[in-house]
């Protein structure tokens, strides 16, 4: 063989040429989005998700494994129309070109998200998410309003729970579509009129599961705000668990579907009916020990009372008096006896001696007064011959012929008696 037909360069093997393939496949290309119809889809033991991707004139190999199926929303199916958002590699053991898919949309759903999410980013900046506005809602609802589709599953589902768990509610329904262009306003419209009526006391608004497009018309604005604008607690249940809609933002509850709102929404009376019959039972108890108690207390009063009774109290009184005569009859034939002798003795040694010695010194006072007074007593002059003229009327000394008027009455005081006269003239001439 001449030198010229052999190998020049680098000669690669088949896994390394694939090798080489991938890494540039993968750094050329980063993530991309492809639109396009599914066919050939296989579903393996492992859960990961196998498909092509095809249009009218080629089509590409798919991968989406298990980890990335979760937040679907949706089952991918043959014929399915859908945009799968990954990075182009190849599998080198086969050397197939190939799209490893890390999410995957219903065509049309992207433009959907977008707008989601703008509309979103906007309400949550004008605080129509804020946990300060959300309304709690009544423990024991009777009346409950239903914002859905009257034919829908979603209804029947609601129906059912609250018949199973509170059958006292009623419930009025408030049938609009749920999905279409004239969805969103008939649901705002709703809410409107189920507040304006004021019959019931929180209102559920929601449907069952479908895709994003089926889901839309609880996540356009008009909806936010009515929702918002609610004066009654608004409870969301708007698809399946893994379905967020404008409309759970904004509500004051979020259910994951219509049947989990409905017991959100309800006690259990089963549970009331165990933790009633609960009360009922300590209510008894209670009811039975206070009577006891009561039973005792008046046992005690009515000891109490039949101590405390007029009779009784009159008779024990008549004892004491009757104990209390005895005492005193026996201490007074003790005691009269002895305060006589002690009389007696008083009477003998300090209240005798003690009056002779007072009498002695009053009648030596008496002495003394009687000579004070018959020295200034006028009586030894008048036994002279003199004698004390007063008016008769007045009292009044008189000691001056000027103090007397003719017929003027006069008193004259003698030593043994006293003369009553009248004036018939006086004379002022000197004795």
């Amino acid at each position: 063989m001449e030198s010229e037909d052999l190998p020049t360069g680098i000669v690669y093997s088949p896994s390394e040429l694939n090798h080489e393939a991938r890494i540039h496949l993968e750094a050329g290309f980063g993530r991309v989005w492809v639109e396009g119809e599914i066919s050939n889809l296989s579903r393996p033991a492992s859960g990961h998700v196998y498909f092509s991707l095809k249009d009218d004139k080629a089509q590409i190999s798919c991968a989406l494994f298990r980890s990335n199926t979760y937040g679907l929303g949706f089952k991918p199916e043959n014929g399915m129309l859908v945009r799968a958002r990954g990075r182009v590699s190849l599998y080198e053991a086969r050397g197939n070109y190939q799209l490893i898919a890390d999410s995957m949309v219903r065509a049309g759903e992207g433009l959907l998200r977008a707008k989601f999410e703008l509309l979103k980013n906007n309400l949550e900046a004008e605080g129509l998410f804020s946990e300060a506005s959300k309304k709690a809602l009544p423990r024991f609802p009777l009346r409950i309003a239903v914002v859905t589709s009257p034919s829908g599953a979603a209804l029947r589902d609601i129906l059912n729970v609250l018949q199973r768990r509170w059958p006292l509610a009623q419930v009025r329904v408030y049938g609009v579509p749920v999905q279409g262009d004239n969805a969103a306003p008939a649901i705002a419209g709703a809410l409107a009129a189920a507040n304006r009526h004021g019959w019931a006391e929180l209102i559920v608004a929601g449907r069952g599961g479908g895709s994003l497009e089926d889901l839309w018309a609880f996540n356009e604005e008009v909806v936010a705000r009515a929702v918002f604008a609610s004066e009654l607690p608004v409870v969301s249940a708007v698809g399946h668990e893994i379905d967020f809609s404008i409309s759970d933002f904004v509500a004051d509850l979020r259910a994951p579907t219509p049947s989990a709102a409905a017991e959100l929404i309800s006690p259990d009376q089963r549970a009331l009916k165990q933790s009633l019959a609960a009360l009922d039972n300590r209510l008894l108890q209670r009811i039975q020990y206070l009577m006891q108690r009561s039973s005792q207390r008046l046992d005690h009063l009515a000891h109490r009372l039949q101590q405390q009774h007029p009779g009784q109290r009159l008779l024990q009184h008549r004892k004491l008096l009757q104990q209390a005569r005895q005492r005193l009859q026996l201490a007074g034939k003790r005691i009269v006896p002895e305060r006589r002798r002690h009389l007696q003795d008083m009477y003998q040694h300090r209240i005798l001696p003690a009056a002779r010695r007072m009498l002695a010194e009053r009648r030596r006072m008496l002495q003394d007064l009687v000579r004070t007074l018959n020295a200034v007593s006028p009586l030894p002059t008048l036994a002279r011959g003199y004698a004390i003229v007063t008016d008769a009327e007045s009292g009044h000394s008189i000691s001056s012929v000027e103090n007397v008027k003719p017929g003027q009455a006069l008193l004259t005081q003698l030593t043994d008696g006293r003369i009553r006269s009248t004036t018939e003239e006086t004379d002022d001439t000197p004795p």
